[in-house]
């Protein structure tokens, strides 16, 4: 096999640039071309003849034996840009190598003079250790294309993207360039097409929020005109089949004129299987502190009267809807606000509620009012009517081979966060508390969110969503909750939620942004390729690779509005 692939340069140790065990340097044959990210082959000692040593190219240096950048320029004549130098230089291209790994587990530094190669599919395989993952366990998730031509496919070990050895994915980069959402829903379908093969596919359900325009609204129709060539070749390479997602359902907001017009508050309409969802007091009274997460509460007031509230409108007997005593009047959002217990009706004045004080309800009153009243979407309503649905009872009917995309593009900040809060609770407690009961539960469950940072922000103290987020990312993979979040700058969101992730997939980003502690597994040549991807191109981080590669994929087969970010 090796002497059918030329040799295109020798391994390079000088007595100042040595190989070690984790790096070698080799120069190249003339007329070799050779880019970062290049997967290559030396021959490395072994007990019985050569084993392979396999590494990425980081970086690539032209040396010659000139001493000075002047002596360059005086060899030219003084400068003479036209005429031929007096004294022509000896150079060559050296490419830097970080070792990936030897194909008999030896890690001794390779000798000078040993022969270098591209490596072939086979190879590349073995370098990041794809060989070693059962069939049934691989996920493409994008081709290698290397300076040669050589084009291989990149298998995720589903182990460590759904659990139980790791899990979540993380996809950053600029907007416009990194195509994020794309990547995401092209490795959600490689995901479920692997289980179908594998007889899993009724295992994994999958939730997808829509957070831009109407990007995800028509995932499962197949777009106009079909895909190019190019990319339909695309799937094919990937052993994947490039189709739109089925079995899918769509939950819409609510909008304020819905009662009249039967409209969801969204860009785009489904063709087909769609509801409508809202919030009434009864739908959020407990999730209250999800509604106003985002408000600064550093010493617990607003959340002394949540709990208060919370109590007020349960039921102790059954902890479900059902308000007594002196909160016996309270049945919609109005009568929480303008009526007692936090209001007397005779005065107007704001009332004590336990241990809370009139100036702290007084301060929730307003808060609530701008959220639910002055400022909302419509999704909050004194009742909801018949076929109007409820978020978390329709999250918690999730069935295996089900894809549901809860649509919140329209919404408020505090909106949004409400209903991401909302979907990661109830999934949440299903899993961790109440799982058992419900034979039909998936195993897996994936969450997409794009603009993750809005949730578990880097500097953000700590408050109800950040921790439902923390508690997925640290606790999810051994209950089956896989979270896949997406966002512009990685620096921004909470690091434990992106130390948690298995895989990384980065897009081009600045090089302000990559000087951030988030990227700090990355080497500062990588880095600097990173500064350079075209659209499409991403850095994939994976936990089985010693290093991160560079992957392209095809764009996802359904119907898109526009382009997607």
């Amino acid at each position: 096999m090796n002497e059918e692939r030329p040799i295109i340069g020798l391994v390079s140790a000088t007595s100042t640039e040595p190989t070690t065990s984790d790096s070698f340097n080799f120069w190249l044959a003339p007329g070799v071309i050779v880019n970062p990210f290049d997967i290559v082959e030396a021959e490395q000692i072994a007990h019985d003849g050569t084993s392979r040593t396999f590494g990425i190219v980081t970086t690539l240096e032209h040396t010659t034996d000139a001493p000075t950048h002047l002596a360059n320029y005086i060899s030219n004549d003084f400068g003479q840009v036209g005429s031929e130098p007096n004294t022509v230089r000896q150079g060559t291209t050296v490419a830097k190598v970080a070792v990936l790994s030897n194909d008999k587990d030896i890690y001794m530094p390779i000798a000078c003079d040993r022969p270098v190669r591209f490596a072939d599919e086979t190879g590349i395989h073995v370098a990041l250790g794809v060989d070693k993952i059962p069939e049934r366990y691989r996920v493409p998730a994008g081709l290698i294309r290397m300076s040669n031509g050589t084009q291989a496919v990149v298998y995720l070990d589903l182990r460590y993207v759904l659990g139980p050895e790791g899990a979540h994915v993380n996809i950053t980069g600029i907007s416009g360039l990194a195509t994020k959402t794309s990547y995401a829903m092209f490795l959600i379908q490689s995901i479920l097409q692997t289980a179908e093969r594998a007889g899993m596919r009724d295992k994994i359900g999958v939730i997808i929020l829509n957070v831009k325009h109407g990007d995800l609204l028509s995932i499962d129709q197949p777009p106009k005109g079909g895909l190019e060539p190019e990319q339909h070749e695309m799937w094919e390479q990937l052993g994947l089949m490039p189709k739109p997602f089925d079995n899918v359902r769509y939950l819409l907001p609510h909008a304020k004129d819905t009662p009249t017009t039967g409209r969801p508050n969204s860009f785009r309409l489904p063709e087909r299987n769609w509801a409508i969802y809202a919030y009434s007091l009864q739908d959020t009274y407990t999730k209250l502190d999800l509604l106003l997460s985002q408000i600064p509460d550093p010493w617990d007031t607003l959340g002394a009267l949540i709990g208060e509230i919370s109590a007020g409108l349960s039921d102790p007997r059954t902890g479900h809807w059902g308000p007594r005593g002196k909160w016996a009047q309270v049945t919609d959002w109005h009568s929480l606000l303008y009526g007692p217990p936090l209001v007397d009706p005779n005065t107007g004045q704001n009332q004590k509620v336990g241990e809370v004080q009139p100036i702290t309800v007084g301060r929730f009153r307003r808060i609530l009012r701008r959220v639910v009243e002055t400022r909302q979407s419509g999704i909050f309503v004194s009742q909801r009517a018949r076929g109007v649905k409820s978020i978390s009872e329709e999250i918690a009917k999730i069935r295996g081979g089900e894809v549901i995309v809860v649509d919140i593009a329209k919404l408020t900040d505090e909106e949004q966060t409400l209903v991401f809060g909302d979907i990661l609770r109830t999934i949440y407690s299903l899993y961790a508390e109440e799982g058992s009961e419900r034979e039909d539960l998936p195993e897996k469950v994936i969450i997409f969110v794009d603009e993750l940072n809005k949730y578990a922000p880097q500097r953000e103290k700590q408050s109800p969503i950040i921790e439902q987020v923390l508690d997925i990312s640290e606790r999810g993979r051994s209950l089956g909750v896989v979270l896949f979040g997406a966002e512009q700058f990685m620096s921004a969101i909470h690091e434990r939620v992106a130390g948690n992730c298995s895989t990384t997939v980065i897009g081009r980003s600045s090089s302000a942004e990559l000087a951030a502690v988030h990227y700090r597994f990355l080497d500062p040549a990588v880095k600097a390729n990173i500064t350079r991807l075209g659209k499409g191109e991403l850095v994939l981080s994976h936990a089985i690779f010693r290093q991160p590669i560079k992957i392209v994929f095809p764009k996802p087969a359904y119907l898109q509005e526009g382009a997607e970010a």
